[in-house]
């Protein structure tokens, strides 16, 4: 049980990795993952993050047993953990297959995006356990799928499918089986291409912050990257960015 990570073409690949217990999160994994960001976020060599779990399995939510031992301090730290995935400063995708429940949801729902695989099931589960849903993870949940599907999910725990999770924002692709892990390998080396200094400022942006635009402006203005940008089209070449996080 442990969180493993690689880098690889500018990619960092968290791996869930408790598949005996279909990849539920310990006090320990969830303790583990915001230092783990820390560093990754740090590297220059990062410029985007994948998250899925073992196997066919996402995440099937935070081991129970843990639960049972230190409820409170449990869900603290998974708090902390979903808080730091949300603030990771570059773009994060979920590629999800099979179970997606519980801890699992929001961890996923903490990412940039979510890539899933036909089969894969949906689920915020605390009204199972009595447990209080975070006010910060609530509104997460909200504002990808709206106060109707929301109170869908926490009020019955019921899984959803794939498919209307796509349909109802919760996830923004589903591929066929066996074709997630190229897709998400294709459009992570879009990102990678792509401008840092807009995916930093529209992160920023799309998450709410409503204060910075003063502070953007002038990265743009002395980053290069518009120049940059703007001439790489003109000659037909590919841009060669260079603001980083």
């Amino acid at each position: 049980m442990e969180l493993l990570h690689s880098v690889t073409d500018g990619v960092a690949t968290v791996v869930i990795h408790h598949p005996a217990k279909r990849n539920a999160m310990t006090v320990g994994m969830w303790r583990a993952l915001p230092p783990l960001l820390d560093g990754l976020a740090a590297d220059p060599a990062v410029r985007a993050l994948v998250l899925t779990g073992e196997g066919d399995t996402f995440c099937a939510g935070a081991d129970i047993s843990t639960l049972r031992e230190s409820p409170g301090e449990a869900q603290a730290l998974a708090g902390f953990a979903e808080e730091a995935l949300a603030a990771f400063p570059k773009p994060s995708l979920a590629a999800v297959r099979g179970y997606c429940v519980g801890g699992g949801s929001q961890l996923a729902a903490a990412c940039d995006l979510r890539f899933a695989e036909e089969g894969a099931l949906f689920g915020v589960t605390p009204a199972k356990l009595g447990i209080v849903y975070p006010a910060s993870s609530t509104r997460r949940l909200v504002s990808l799928v709206g106060p109707g599907t929301a109170k869908y999910l926490l009020f019955s725990g019921e899984l959803i499918d794939a498919e209307r999770a796509l349909r109802t924002g919760l996830v923004d692709e589903v591929l066929p089986v066996g074709e997630l892990g190229k897709r998400v390998g294709e459009f992570t080396r879009v990102l990678v291409s792509r401008s840092q200094l807009t995916q930093a400022a529209a992160k920023e942006f799309a998450n709410g912050r409503t204060d910075r635009d003063a502070h953007w402006a002038e990265q743009a203005r002395g980053s290069g990257d518009t120049a940059e940008g703007v001439a790489a089209f003109l000659e037909r070449r590919a841009p060669r960015f260079t603001w980083s996080v």
